[in-house]
Formats: C-alpha cells, sequence, structure tokens
C-alpha cells in the first residue's frame, strides 16, 4: 500500500474492532499514511494484516477484559511505543426497555465505554513520556437521532463524548488529545439486516443521499491522529452525511 501523503510516519496506531467495517478501513487508512498499525479483535484480525502487509501486527483482545487491554499495551510496547489509540469495537443489540435486562446492559457498557478508559489507563504513559498522543473514540450521531430500541447504546455513545472530553482536560498538558467522531448509517455488516426501505428512511434525512461507506469515517479519524489536528480536542466530529443537525 503506498500513498504520496505521509503523515502519519514514525507513528504507532493501535486500532480496536478491525476485522471488519469501519475499524479494518481506519487500519488500512492509517498504514497507507505511514503508520505502523496494531489491529485488534476478537479474534485475531488475519485479513486485515494480509491486506496491509509488513508494517501491520494483529492481536486478539477483549475489549471488556483489563487484563487484556494490560496485555495488548505491553506486546504494543515490543512493536514500538502507541502513539494513537482509536477504539472503534462496539456492540449493539437492539432492546426496548421493556426487553433490556441488566447483562445486555452490562456487556453493552463494558465494551463500547470501559474499553475507552481501559485504553487511556494502559496507554497514556507511554505517551506522556513522549509528548505526543491520539484518543479517538467511535461514537454514533445516534445520540441525536429518536431510534427506540436503544437506550443502553446511545447511553454509552453519548458517555464516550463525555469521556473524551474529560480526558482532553487531563492530559492537554502532555501534548495527547482526545476527541469522537460521530459516523452515521454505514454500510457493514451491521446494518446488512436492514432492508432497503430502512435504508431509504435514514437517506431521505440526510442532505448526501446514499449509504454511509466505512471508508468515510476514514477522513475524520486520519486528521484528528494527525499533527495538523493539535489544536483540537474534547470534540464530537459528526459523520453522517448531514443527517444530525444541530439546532
Amino acid at each position: 500500500m503506498t500513498s504520496s501523503i505521509r503523515s502519519h510516519d514514525g507513528r504507532v496506531a493501535l486500532v480496536t474492532g478491525d476485522a471488519q467495517g469501519i475499524g479494518r478501513a481506519i487500519a488500512l487508512a492509517l498504514a497507507e499514511r505511514g503508520a505502523r498499525v496494531i489491529v485488534t479483535d476478537l479474534q485475531l484480525p488475519l485479513e486485515t494484516v494480509k491486506t496491509i502487509g509488513a508494517t501491520a501486527h494483529a492481536l486478539a483482545l477483549d475489549v471488556t477484559e483489563e487484563e487484556q487491554w494490560q496485555s495488548a499495551a505491553r506486546k504494543a510496547g515490543e512493536i514500538g511505543e502507541v502513539d494513537i489509540v482509536v477504539n472503534n469495537a462496539g456492540y449493539f443489540p437492539n432492546r426496548s426497555i421493556d426487553e433490556l435486562d441488566l447483562a445486555t446492559w452490562r456487556k453493552t457498557m463494558a465494551t463500547n465505554l470501559d474499553s475507552h478508559f481501559l485504553s487511556a489507563k494502559y496507554f497514556l504513559p507511554a505517551m506522556r513520556k513522549k509528548k505526543w498522543g491520539r484518543f479517538v473514540g467511535i461514537s454514533s450521531n445516534m445520540v441525536g437521532l429518536a431510534i427506540p430500541g436503544m437506550s443502553h447504546y446511545i447511553a454509552t455513545k453519548m458517555g464516550i463524548i463525555g469521556f473524551m472530553r474529560g480526558l482532553a482536560n487531563d492530559v492537554a498538558n502532555d501534548g495527547i488529545t482526545a476527541n469522537a467522531v460521530l459516523p452515521g448509517l454505514i454500510n457493514t455488516q451491521a446494518t446488512a439486516p436492514q432492508t432497503e426501505e430502512q435504508k431509504r428512511d435514514t437517506w431521505t434525512q440526510q442532505a448526501i443521499k446514499r449509504l454511509g461507506e466505512p471508508e468515510d469515517v476514514t477522513g475524520a479519524v486520519l486528521f484528528l491522529t494527525s499533527d495538523d489536528a493539535a489544536f483540537i480536542t474534547g470534540q464530537a466530529v459528526v459523520v453522517d452525511g448531514g443527517q444530525y443537525r444541530i439546532g
């Protein structure tokens, strides 16, 4: 993979949930810009590594388990101190409040929100030594939409925005930034079960009348993890074709 823009040369990036979809697209884009990428998923994302080539490394990581984050940080250190963490792994079962049980609530919280705290806990020390670092949390534009059955999911995605804003305050003096990216409906395996009618219902609310592709999300992530975004932190960047409009 080659690119004329090497904005991430010398950087090491860890991305969660890269076996497919948005996470895979982010990993490929970072590698194309020159980063060495540590790709992680519940199962080793070997296809993503194969596509990227020699600059990629695969780790199995259950983002809900602190011991696995600790192990990932140790193994990543053998590759190179991590400069960039993109938390993309997510869990999003549709459950009405009447159907929602505590086990589902807790798994959603652990997968979608605990993972951000744990990544900061184990990767901040190395970033602080270098006085440079980037955290990007993949949230969702669903935080501003009226979609039933997703109270637990929306709670975590709002939580990501809040955590990034709080983290930004704690690490600003160390040359580290923390931001959230909020994708809209993206063409992935997760959205495949939706009917064409359901997808069109979403498009009619967007300024850009098409389903988003995983590659549409990468531009915001590449920018926020570059030197160009050094003065941008604690922000929530919406990438949804103009569906979620403030005001």
